[in-house]
């Protein structure tokens, strides 16, 4: 019996989020597929507008795996994790720790391909896959930042200091990467629209 993905499954069961009162939960689930289509379109963006060559599928990819270690470490929240050099050092070890155990839970024949996906690959692209990886965290970045838009929007204070924060991350990352640039110009100014305004 191999547990690698009903392991995986209970992603949907841990929260973000935890130091902050939310309007609405939200799961590492939910959190991931957000992540995946963002970074599958940024990696598009990329191609169609500014000659790129990423791999767009691989993206999309990574952006579901991306905090699939948090199943066994949890949501730790970002002002902790970021405190200093000596936290983030040893959360990066906790994290591949983890990564390793998730990849126990495979047959030994898959291991390697998912090795690739959970641990960062240095293979012969290895700079397209670490500019991937840049796109899936500031996929991952928009992502909050629509979540503090949200909660916002919803009435909730709560969130008025992370989004300072996030969007500064994400204003640097739209000077550093234009694809990152396009989307929060526009496909951002849309969330926290009502479904009719939407449509």
């Amino acid at each position: 019996m191999h547990s690698f993905f009903a392991t995986i499954s209970r992603m949907k069961y841990i929260e973000r989020w935890a130091l902050m009162r939310s309007s609405r939960p939200e799961n590492l689930s939910e959190h991931a597929l957000e992540v995946a289509c963002i970074a599958h379109v940024l990696c598009t963006i990329g191609n169609t507008r500014y000659g790129q060559d990423l791999d767009a599928d691989r993206a999309a990819l990574l952006g579901l795996y991306h905090d699939a270690t948090e199943i066994i470490t949890g949501d730790m929240p970002t002002p902790v994790k970021y405190h200093n050099s000596d936290i983030r050092n040893a959360y990066h070890e906790v994290e591949e720790a983890a990564a390793q155990r998730l990849l126990r839970l495979l047959p030994e024949d898959l291991r390697e391909t998912y090795r690739g996906i959970l641990l960062p690959e240095k293979s012969e692209n290895a700079e397209q896959e670490q500019y991937l990886r840049r796109l899936v965290k500031a996929a991952d970045k928009i992502s909050a930042l629509i979540k503090c838009i949200e909660e916002e929007n919803a009435g909730n204070g709560e969130f008025r200091t992370a989004k300072k924060t996030i969007q500064d991350s994400v204003d640097n990352m739209s000077a550093q990467m234009p694809e990152v640039r396009d989307f929060c110009k526009e496909f951002l100014p849309a969330y926290g629209s009502t479904l009719d305004e939407l449509l």
